[in-house]
């Protein structure tokens, strides 16, 4: 066996693995690289292997970071199949959709300002493309990746669809099995199931993005919630939050909901302010076998036939002209808008509308990439630079870690734990998607735990 780390080596962003065995290749994951234009606009061209060369291609979430180049891959002559679970296939049929319109948006943007313009990655006939050879598989259920090479996924608790896999084949008449974590979430996070660990491996392949520090915890986080929205409001302000379209503008309705029946924060509009967020909501309504039935809520509105993401507070404003009359609406209201890093989307003119007011709240409650907007606004920049003006940044900042969807250092050792608690000839430990300070503080915990770590870095491979 041979692993190639292409993407999401001592980085977060641009995942994918190239797996060789038995003289197949499978690709893990075909994610965009996301952050500085000049240097992803080159990377993101550079594919894993030579498109006719690989074999087959296991998606493990829906992720623009993990799924955003498949449409490219295809464009660029891939013909096998894309193997993932049923909700990840049908978020990519929206977000892969989305990201296509970006890009010709972007290409368009910068020609208008005189720059020079690059041709997007793909268009919307390549998403249609590459969704012809998506084939779903339920969770636990083996399938047949290659000839030779079986697949399995199982709950990785981060996103609706998300899985970790385990990749299992004979070598040499020995079993070997090779474990690719995906982004591990959160127990306790709302709706979705929480996170199994993967099973009898020799080898695992596992995230490390908050690899250095703990979060507080799911319930903090929703009475953080609470507090923050409340003060805002009574400064007469609004609250902005970059989201993710996918996953955390769902986990946030559904606490923007428990917290409203509660009475816990004032009655103001809550904004969905995301076309892509719209859909995929449309998603989440329509793959509720996926969410957790223990979660109370989950339990109440879907018993009586309701949804958890309709109440009488929330607007969605799918259309422009509707997003322009809500942005210059006076009094409080809560707006959430793509992108979750601040890099594109409506969350742009939000930020250069109401950034510079002191009665207002930008609230970030994801991890935010070394070089994005959303970093620069963490680390409280006097001025942020919004579609190429500089914008004074004084709205109060406001970082919830507690929203993560992906493990903490604590979590991700325990998720580990488990693992090997059922891989008793667990080998080695590759280090991925995470930031140089991430995966070392990560790597040292681990090993002072006898585990045997290595952190890949860019284009390097192993042999086992």
């Amino acid at each position: 066996m041979q692993v190639r780390f292409t993407g999401a080596a001592r980085e977060v962003t641009g995942s994918a693995h190239l797996v060789q065995v038995n003289g197949r290749t499978i690709l893990l994951d075909c994610g965009l690289f996301q952050g500085r234009r000049s240097e992803t606009a080159e990377k993101n061209r550079v594919l894993p292997a030579a498109a006719d060369k690989i074999d087959a291609v296991v998606l493990s979430h829906a992720h623009i970071d993990h799924a955003g180049r498949l449409p490219y891959l295809v464009k660029q002559g891939y013909r096998g199949t894309i193997h993932s679970t049923a909700a990840t296939r049908d978020l990519c049929e929206v977000m892969l959709a989305d990201s296509a319109h970006i890009q010709e948006k972007d290409a368009e943007f910068l020609a208008r300002r005189g720059r020079a313009r690059a041709a997007p990655l793909y268009a919307l006939k390549d998403v249609s493309a590459a969704l012809t050879q998506f084939v779903p598989h339920q969770f636990h259920q083996p399938f047949e990746v290659v000839p030779g090479v079986t697949g399995r996924f199982v709950h990785a608790g981060h996103i609706l669809g998300s899985a970790s896999v385990e990749l299992e084949w004979e070598e040499g008449g020995v079993t070997r099995r090779l474990g690719f974590s995906g982004d591990i979430g959160r127990a306790g996070l709302p709706m979705i199931k929480d996170p199994e660990p993967l099973e009898r491996l020799d080898w695992v392949i596992m995230e490390s993005t908050y690899g250095d520090r703990d979060h507080s915890s799911v319930t903090g986080a929703r009475e953080d919630l609470a507090r923050i929205v409340s003060a805002t409001a009574a400064r007469g302000g609004r609250v902005l939050i970059p989201a993710f379209a996918v996953g955390r503008t769902q986990e946030l309705l559904y606490d923007l909901h428990a917290l409203s029946d509660a009475g816990k924060i004032p009655r103001i509009p809550i904004i969905i302010d995301s076309p892509l967020a719209t859909e995929a909501t449309n998603v989440f309504r329509e793959n509720t076998a996926d969410f957790d039935p223990n979660e109370p809520m989950v339990r109440h509105t879907t018993g009586n036939g309701h949804s958890i993401f309709d109440f009488e507070l929330v607007q969605f404003t799918p259309d422009v002209q509707d997003s322009k009359t809500m942005m210059h609406r006076g009094g409080p209201m809560i707006v959430i808008a793509a992108s979750g890093m601040a890099e594109s989307g409506r969350i742009l003119h939000h930020l250069a509308y109401s950034a510079g007011d002191a009665r207002n709240t930008i609230l970030i409650v994801g991890f935010q990439a070394e070089h994005t907007l959303g970093r620069r606004i963490v680390e409280r920049r006097g001025e942020i630079k919004v579609f190429g003006e500089m914008v004074p940044l004084r709205a109060q900042v406001e970082v919830l870690n507690g929203y993560s969807a992906h493990a903490d250092r604590t979590e991700l050792q325990q998720w580990l734990d488990a693992t090997r608690a059922t891989s008793r000839a667990l080998q080695d430990v590759f280090l991925v998607h995470g930031e140089p300070k991430a995966q070392d503080a990560l790597a040292g915990s681990l090993r002072a735990k006898q585990y045997h770590v290595e952190i890949p870095e860019p284009g390097s491979h192993v042999t086992r």
